[in-house]
């Protein structure tokens, strides 16, 4: 490997957790670094992504997957993308519905922020009937769906890529 991507891969090591901050979109979640690109996003892009969840977030703490939607959001934005050029869907199933109703969850402010900015949250209705979490007591914005194989299926269909880890 040639000497000054070395000393590349050694600065961006360096930076640390200090070199992550918020926003601009979200300015309470989201943190991100900025970064000295070479493979830049091509003018035009837009991105429709999507999240899965199934694991709850440890207590006191927002759910990961949820700060990690806003990281990406904030990621584009610092870019240059467009606001409605990078839209984002999370996919809830599993423990995690819980989540999604609960108003003393340490979620619930980044929810509020992720669909106040338009991002879809959906709840698998399998697993929210097995948790016994009605569409009812779902936080406001969050939405219900027959089951999370079907609103993935409905999500790629419309376009949006799935976030392998």
């Amino acid at each position: 490997m040639p000497l000054f991507i070395l000393a590349a891969y050694a600065t961006t090591a360096l930076a640390g957790e200090g070199a992550f901050t918020k926003g601009p979109v979200f300015t309470d979640y989201g943190p991100v670094a900025d970064i000295d690109v070479t493979m830049p996003i091509p003018p035009g892009t837009t991105f429709k992504h999507s999240f899965d969840v199934s694991t709850p977030a440890p207590t006191g703490a927002p759910n990961s997957t949820l700060v990690s939607a806003a990281r990406l959001i904030n990621m584009h934005a610092r870019a240059g993308i467009p606001a409605g050029d990078t839209r984002v869907a999370v996919v809830v199933h599993g423990k995690a519905v819980k989540e999604m109703a609960d108003e003393e969850s340490a979620s619930v402010g980044l929810i509020a922020a992720l669909v106040d900015q338009g991002v879809r949250i959906i709840v698998c209705g399998q697993s929210a009937a097995y948790y016994e979490v009605a569409t009812d007591d779902l936080l406001p914005g969050v939405e219900m769906a027959l089951s999370a194989m079907t609103a993935h299926a409905v999500l790629q269909q419309q376009g949006y890529t799935l976030n392998p880890f």
